[in-house]
């Protein structure tokens, strides 16, 4: 049972959300040989104040 956990900022649209998920879950099918329910993928919204890169966080940069 493959699990996939995408991590990204807010912002993504509903739809681009449906698009992800399933060509992940296409790839994962094809390349895993195993049936689209067995796929789950979990999307991680992660908000700017909880993001840090080279000592600053996001909403700083």
């Amino acid at each position: 049972m493959p699990i996939i956990t995408v991590e990204a900022l807010p912002g993504r649209t509903i739809e681009q959300k449906r698009g992800l998920v399933k060509d992940m879950t296409d790839a994962v099918t094809r390349n895993f040989k195993c049936e689209p329910e067995a796929v789950t993928i979990i999307i991680h919204e992660i908000s700017q104040e909880h993001l840090a890169k080279a000592g600053k966080l996001r909403i700083d940069w």
